[in-house]
């Protein structure tokens, strides 16, 4: 009776384990194409509150990236890899800058919700939202079939959540919002340069939006002008490349210049190169990403 009541005991522990233990999604560049999202890029200054936030809250997970010198830790989920610039404090948050936020999508909102709050990040949803917009527990309901929530996350980087009933994945990238006075310009460079689908303009929609392989580009008309992204919260973003360096070449032939030109990183296993959009948006563009699990 003993053996019997401890073999309870334990599988009981064990499913209380299960209920509370963070929900870890699969980690690498599941989408395919000739240009798809690859990572986003965070000056911090405090890599606990970062791992705090997108590994505990959220669900990533840890990798080593790289050899010898060169090897660091980044944040991993489906479609998606976060880089640090650690010991680089950011100059200011995501806010106010052409990449105003990042997006992720979970099936359901409340529980990620309570968690961002019971780990002791700030919810910014009713800020976020026009003033028309219902929210109930910092959950916005945008449309009659869509629930959102923004979330700050350390060093103010801005995060929005996107409930989306039917994934599978427990978290995964959304997408990309940009802000400027000239969203619909941004829309169309970002389709021309890296072959996203233009998507035609909803009228009851604030922004608009291009759409690449898991991942949508949002733009929206910000009232005052933004600043580039070197420098801040959100460093630059990323975009993954098969062929790079034949894409590099036919920017360059369109008139783009290139901030770092095509090179090869071997410790990396990857080879990068680095453009901004005319608005100051700092891109970086890598091939090799893809093989990070």
């Amino acid at each position: 009776m003993k053996a019997m009541s401890m073999k309870r005991s334990l599988t009981a522990i064990a499913l209380i384990a299960a209920l509370f233990a963070p929900a870890v999604a699969s980690a690498q560049i599941l989408a395919d194409g000739p240009v798809v999202y690859g990572h986003h890029h965070l000056n911090t200054t405090n890599m606990a509150a970062q791992k705090k936030f997108f590994v505990d809250t959220l669900g990533g997970s840890v990798v080593k990236f790289g050899t010898g010198d060169r090897q660091q830790e980044i944040i991993t989920f489906p479609n998606v890899l976060i880089f640090f610039h650690p010991m680089q404090a950011p100059t200011g948050g995501s806010i106010g800058t052409t990449v105003n936020h990042i997006g992720f999508s979970v099936p359901d909102l409340k529980p990620v919700v309570a968690k961002i709050k019971a780990n002791g990040f700030k919810m910014i949803t009713k800020d976020s939202v026009a003033a028309d917009v219902k929210v109930t527990d910092d959950i916005a309901a945008a449309s009659p079939t869509t629930n959102i929530a923004f979330a700050l996350g350390p060093e103010d980087v801005k995060v929005e959540f996107v409930e989306v009933k039917s994934q599978k994945a427990p978290i995964q990238l959304h997408h990309v919002h940009f802000f400027g006075q000239m969203n619909t310009e941004m829309q169309a460079w970002y389709a021309k340069t890296f072959g996203a689908k233009l998507l035609p303009a909803n009228p009851g929609s604030a922004f608009v939006s291009d759409q690449l392989p898991g991942v949508t580009l949002n733009f929206s008309p910000s009232p005052t002008p933004t600043v580039g992204t070197t420098g801040r919260a959100i460093d630059h973003i990323g975009f993954e490349i098969k062929d790079l360096e034949a894409f590099t070449k036919k920017l360059e032939a369109e008139g783009i210049k290139l901030d770092r030109p095509y090179t090869k990183v071997p410790e990396l296993g990857i080879a990068i190169a680095f453009i901004k959009d005319p608005w100051g948006t700092n891109i970086e563009m890598t091939e090799g990403l893809r093989a990070v699990k």
